[in-house]
Order: C-alpha cells, then sequence, then structure tokens
C-alpha cells in the first residue's frame, strides 16, 4: 500500500522538487496543502492549484487562514506591542506555525502516514515546521527531501527537468516572503550587515508617494483594531487598507539583524506599514489608559512571547498564560489614534480614549488639583529619602 504523504506546498522550485520526489523516490500519493496567509493573489492560487495537478497530486487543497493569522496572532502581537529587535513585526514567525499547524489538520483528516516540507537546513522555518508536527502528529514522519539531500537549487532544477516538468529559473536577485503581516526580502545585499539594501528590494519601491500628508483614525475596542477613519471593519479587510495606504507613501520599511533560532545572526529587510502603524497606534493608546505597571509587566512578558513565537515554540503552555496577562491588561485599550502619513514615514498625532488616566487629573508642570504645594513638597522628600541615606551611609555619616 502507497504511503499517503501531505506536502505543504507553495508550487515554488523547492516544494515542486518535493511534490515529485516524494512520488517517485518513496512511492508515495502525494496531498499538497496551500494555506494562504495573505500572500497569493486568486489567480496565484489558481497557478498553484494548476502546478498541483500537473504534478499528479492525489488531492489538492488551499485553505485560507488570514482571519486565524489576524485573531490567533496579529492579535496579541498588537496588543503587546511586540517587535523583534524593537523593529521587526515577526510577518513571517506570525504565519508559518499556522501554515503548519493547518497542514496537520489536513494530514489528519486524510489519515495521511506521513507529512512534508520544502525547508532547507539552513533557515528558521524548518525548526518551526518539524515543531508544529512533533506537536500535533505525533508518531508521524515528517520528510524534508530539499534539508536531507542538501542539494542546490540547480540540482533540484535539473532533477525536475529530467522528469519533464520546467521551473522558470529564480532570475529575482531576492527571496520575497508576502503575507497578511508583512513582506521579509532576503538576499542579495541583506547578508553583508555592512551593506545597505536599496530601495529597489523592496516590493513598494516604484512607488512614487504624495507629496501632500494625509491624517487617519485607528479606532480599538480592548486593544484590538476594529475600524478605520471610523468605519467598522474586520481584521482582515483593515490590514489590507492599511498596508495599500502604506505602501503608496512608501512607508513600514526597514531591516532586521538579529539572533536566528539555530544560534547565527540572521538579517533581513521588510515592508509591513498595517503592523508597523497598528502597533505605534496601539502602543500610543495604551500609553493614555494603563497605569506605568500594568504597562511594564505587560510589555515584559509579550517581549518573551515575541521570543517564543519567533522560534516556533506557540503550543507551549506558557504562551496560553502569556496571552491571558496581555487579554486582562487590554480592558480599557479602548480608543482612536490619529497617525499623519508622510512620504517614506508616519507618526501617531494624537490619541483619545474614554478611558484616559489624564482626563482632568493636572497639567504637567503647571498646576493640579489634586494635591497641594506643600504635599508635593513633602513626597519629594520622601521620594528621596532612600537615596539620601544611602549616600550618607556611603559616606559615613550614618553611625
Amino acid at each position: 500500500m502507497k504511503p499517503k504523504i501531505v506536502l505543504a506546498f507553495s508550487g515554488g522550485l523547492d516544494t515542486t522538487f518535493c511534490a515529485l520526489w516524494l512520488k517517485k523516490e518513496l512511492g508515495a500519493d502525494v496531498v499538497t496543502a496551500t494555506v494562504d496567509t495573505g500572500g497569493f493573489s486568486p489567480e496565484e492560487l489558481a497557478a498553484i492549484a494548476a502546478r498541483a495537478r500537473e504534478l499528479g497530486a492525489l488531492e489538492h487543497r488551499a485553505l485560507d487562514g488570514r482571519g486565524e493569522v489576524f485573531r490567533r496572532f496579529a492579535v496579541p502581537l498588537i496588543q503587546g506591542n511586540i517587535l523583534r529587535g524593537r523593529v521587526y513585526p515577526l510577518s513571517v514567525s506570525a504565519e508559518r506555525v499556522l501554515q503548519a499547524e493547518l497542514v496537520a489538520r489536513v494530514a489528519r483528516e486524510v489519515g495521511a502516514d506521513g507529512v512534508a516540507h520544502g525547508s532547507t537546513g539552513a533557515g528558521n522555518d524548518q525548526i518551526r515546521f518539524d515543531a508544529v508536527f512533533q506537536v500535533l502528529l505525533p508518531g508521524v514522519k515528517v520528510h524534508t527531501p530539499v534539508r536531507d539531500l542538501g542539494w542546490s537549487r540547480r540540482q533540484e532544477t535539473d532533477y525536475l527537468a529530467e522528469l519533464g516538468i520546467q521551473v522558470p529559473p529564480k532570475t529575482a536577485a531576492y527571496s520575497v516572503n508576502a503575507g497578511l503581516w508583512g513582506t521579509t526580502v532576503g538576499g542579495g545585499e541583506t547578508h553583508d550587515p555592512w551593506t545597505e539594501i536599496p530601495d529597489s528590494a523592496f516590493p513598494a519601491a516604484s512607488v512614487a508617494a504624495p507629496p501632500e500628508t494625509k491624517d487617519i483614525v485607528v479606532g480599538f475596542a480592548k486593544g484590538v483594531p476594529v475600524s478605520l477613519d471610523g468605519r467598522k471593519m474586520d481584521g482582515v479587510a483593515l490590514v489590507q487598507a492599511l498596508h495599500a495606504l502604506g505602501r503608496s507613501y512608501g512607508a513600514g520599511r526597514g531591516v532586521h539583524l538579529g539572533d536566528t533560532i539555530l544560534g547565527i545572526k540572521g538579517r533581513i529587510g521588510f515592508e509591513a506599514p498595517a503592523p508597523l502603524m497598528l502597533i505605534a497606534a496601539h502602543a500610543e493608546l495604551e500609553k493614555l489608559v494603563l497605569t506605568r505597571w500594568q504597562a511594564f509587566w505587560k510589555n515584559h512578558v509579550a517581549d518573551f512571547y515575541g521570543q517564543m513565537l519567533h522560534e516556533g515554540l506557540y503550543f507551549d503552555p506558557v504562551m496560553r498564560d502569556v496571552e491571558a496577562l496581555i487579554a486582562s491588561s487590554q480592558e480599557t485599550v479602548t480608543g482612536e489614534a490619529r497617525l499623519r502619513l508622510r512620504p517614506g514615514r508616519f507618526d501617531v498625532t494624537g490619541v483619545k480614549s474614554p478611558h484616559s488616566l489624564a482626563a482632568g487629573a493636572a497639567t504637567y508642570g503647571e498646576t493640579t488639583r489634586l494635591w497641594t504645594g506643600a504635599e508635593a513638597a513633602g513626597f519629594a522628600k520622601l521620594h528621596a529619602l532612600p537615596m539620601a541615606l544611602a549616600r550618607r551611609a556611603r559616606d559615613g555619616a550614618v553611625k
């Protein structure tokens, strides 16, 4: 009896190679599964399905994961103000875990003997896919032909050509991964941390930004973005609208240099206007409504959450604990944030909330109705007392 293997399938060179290799070398029936997390157009999804049929897939499934990406991944990343290295919104990490999870669902539904992915042995994605499969499909064989063989892209292309499958040569200088939560750019100048990544590497490089500024208002309900300029929108549509606006101004680009899961340094360019605008707007709104210690501890554990998600450890129970803390902190994070778009950038120019902690309390540096000058002087004396005592003890003034 032929083994049945579900392959995470993008239709590119690596997964095309995997589909044929699994059929030819293992004699397997291959079920291809493409998870759309926001990176495919309808035309691209149709082309991927056609490629799967051309390769003789037993079955092809296209799964829409955009809603789950927003609800389960983007929301806690926004609420946590999570930016890896303080700059990068975890665009790929937020989507790979879900892609692996949905492929695992298909594997259970079809009674697969194995699952497969086309990751190489060099990057983060292999770890993310493997980790999810080990948790959700215990005992199911994970096949990784590209990683196991260590073949070059040229060798894969030649193998396919011998079987009558032509894959257009990869002429682009960069590897581009697009999704709902942003686009990453690798290759070329990204490999040298001293070399600047040129404007032409980014997807929106050719867009001429309007010369005039544009103000937009994002509405939040308990830390979740729910409206744009007063119009209620579901999360996926709102993110897509912000991407379009940001890209029209050439905003939301950056470069991230940091540690990979395997412990080496990695560098990518990214274009993620929607995540960056939403996180900046949310963070400013939080300043208005959270207490100092709420913000401190929430952001502290949120950094840990981002680290775990980056490393593919989404299913560790501690992640649900952290999500519960983050969600609890968002009870009063309701209101609006105004952003101003300019060529190549954006700024948060104002926030308001019915739960503002600033309303009617004081005018900083001037007057307040909550205490007297004498009370402020007494507080200042007590506030400085531990420092004063420590200095006197160090100087031998305390006997």
